[in-house]
């Protein structure tokens, strides 16, 4: 696989070379660098096998040489939206091992919907042609930790990060008592991360591009201490 991928980056170096000295312009180069990933399926497929590399201690950090960001300077073909914690511990494109340019990332504490994000995953859909949209929560979250205090904690916190914790709050209620506290927070992210994937589903944009075929929503929970990222992919999974 590593072979694979460093050939495809080899050939893609080549043909940018080749564009320069013919003179090409900006916008042709722009045009060599069209994402591989073409399918909802497939971007899957591509964010698992990142992460199995990441985990496993051979991730690739896929580098770019000048030539290609040069390149991009003139568009951008990233093949999944991913709607991610600002944690410093969940730094996406390495946890999934891939380079400038294929992932689109939006990141707010909690991985919560909003309209900023909202707004800019909707332009990643209508602009960017992206196949995927990944709602990736992760261990030990703190702002899902927030949601779970009691409601005398909260009103404490300052009033933006107050509207932020009660964005979370309908997914960790009426949870069923977990006495394992590790056990009891990976459930309260995983409610998050579904309430959160059903708040996207029942946006217009996002409703006309999954039932089109174009993209598929999804969700994800990262380990930080294995570095595996567990993928909710089927309904099942994201019944909230």
């Amino acid at each position: 696989m590593e072979d694979s991928a460093a050939q495809i980056a080899a050939d893609l170096e080549r043909r940018i070379l080749d564009a320069i000295r013919r003179g090409a312009s900006m916008e042709d180069i722009a045009d060599l660098k069209d994402s591989d990933v073409q399918t909802p399926d497939a971007a899957i497929a591509a964010l698992k096998d990142g992460n199995a590399r990441f985990f496993s201690g051979q991730a690739t950090r896929p580098e770019v040489s000048a030539n290609e960001r040069r390149a991009q300077i003139m568009g951008q073909t990233p093949y999944a939206a991913i709607l991610a914690c600002s944690d410093s511990r969940v730094p996406v494109e390495l946890v999934f091992d891939q380079g400038l340019g294929q992932l689109f990332v939006v990141r707010v504490a909690g991985n919560v919907v909003g309209e900023a994000g909202l707004g800019t995953l909707e332009y990643a859909i209508r602009h960017l042609d992206v196949h995927l949209v990944v709602v990736m929560g992760h261990e030990a979250c703190g702002a899902v930790a927030a949601a779970l205090m009691p409601e005398e904690r909260v009103a404490e916190e300052p009033e933006h990060l107050q509207a932020l914790i009660r964005r979370i709050q309908p997914s960790v209620q009426n949870m069923p008592p977990i006495r394992d506290k590790k056990a009891r927070m990976r459930e309260a992210v995983l409610n998050n991360v579904r309430h959160q994937v059903s708040i996207l589903r029942s946006q217009a944009v996002i409703q006309e591009a999954e039932g089109s075929g174009q993209i598929r929503v999804i969700g994800a929970y990262y380990e930080i201490g294995s570095g595996a990222v567990d993928f909710l992919v089927g309904e099942d999974d994201l019944r909230p």
